[in-house]
């Protein structure tokens, strides 16, 4: 009698959308539409989050935030509240912990959750991605983006493809089709060091990644 195949791992990734910039807007929604940094507000501070409005003038995370005010001097700067981050960070892991007890964080916004034994309670990956999704918006009023996929790398990869509030799906056996002719930059872990020097090879995508020796 032939083994059955191996199933597929089923990994979500799940991210807020602009995490800090977001609690921000939500409690104080007159912030909406607008941009808005969160970072420190001395001259040596860095930006800790910038909403998706402030992100079209350049400014990014850890950018000096006296580049950002240059780049954006109608940005409104607010002062990070940690305990208030944490506080939902904490709502929503008690959300990805009522689909699956394999929850690893990987920081206060993000983490990888283990769905694969979790379907016949709960459907597809991406019935539960979905789901995930809709309960984090109805329950603190925040979006988040996810992708689904058979590995960890796959996974986050995917739910930065269409932030925000997006959910990108790698189907099984469509790995390599879905990486060949992404942007290395968007290889999770390659820094701009490393990126520097692929590109000094001609690495151009990830699929220039996996012709090297």
């Amino acid at each position: 009698m032939d083994e059955q195949a191996p199933k597929s791992r089923i990994i979500i990734h799940t991210d807020m959308d602009a995490f800090y910039a977001s609690v921000e807007m939500l409690d104080y929604p007159e912030l909406r539409g607008k941009p808005v940094v969160v970072g420190g507000l001395s001259s040596r501070s860095v930006v800790s989050a910038a909403s998706y409005e402030a992100r079209k003038f350049g400014i990014h995370s850890a950018m000096p935030t006296v580049t950002a005010h240059k780049l954006c001097p109608q940005a409104i700067f607010m002062p990070v509240r940690m305990g208030r981050y944490q506080e939902i960070s904490s709502q929503i892991m008690t959300i990805f912990n009522r689909f699956t007890p394999l929850v690893e964080p990987i920081s206060l916004d993000e983490a990888f959750l283990d769905v694969t034994g979790s379907a016949r309670l709960f459907g597809s990956g991406v019935e539960i991605a979905t789901t995930i999704r809709a309960t984090i918006k109805a329950e603190t009023g925040l979006t988040a983006s996810a992708g689904v996929a058979t590995s960890k790398l796959l996974a986050k990869i995917a739910s930065d493809l269409q932030k925000p509030d997006g959910l990108t799906i790698v189907e099984p056996g469509q790995e390599r089709a879905f990486l060949v002719d992404l942007p290395i930059n968007k290889l999770w872990g390659a820094g701009a060091t490393t990126i520097k020097a692929l590109k000094m090879l001609s690495v151009q995508t990830i699929g220039d990644l996996a012709t090297l020796p």
